[in-house]
């Protein structure tokens, strides 16, 4: 990964497991506890509500930062976890 690089790495989903979502999401009505897959998340990582409307606002607003995502999908996983924990959520 370049220094340059910006943008979801395809396939990773950290950010579609490790945090908690609070907001309704389709087949989960009540949100996601964090650690879980979100049940729109493809087996190859991928949401399948991009671009749809009801993706969650939170989903929506979510972008690459390399300082929260890393250099590979373990490292977004173990960072964006511990942001979770540290949030108290």
């Amino acid at each position: 990964m370049t220094g340059t690089e910006q943008g979801c790495r395809p396939g990773c989903g950290a950010c579609c497991i490790a945090p908690s979502i609070s907001s309704p999401i389709p087949g989960m009505p009540e949100g996601k506890p964090a650690g879980v897959r979100c049940a729109q998340l493809t087996e190859d990582n991928l949401c399948r509500l991009f671009g749809d409307p009801r993706r969650p606002a939170v989903c929506e607003r979510f972008d690459f930062d390399r300082e929260l995502c890393g250099d590979h999908r373990e490292q977004a996983l173990t960072l964006i976890a511990a942001l979770e924990t540290a949030s108290g959520t």
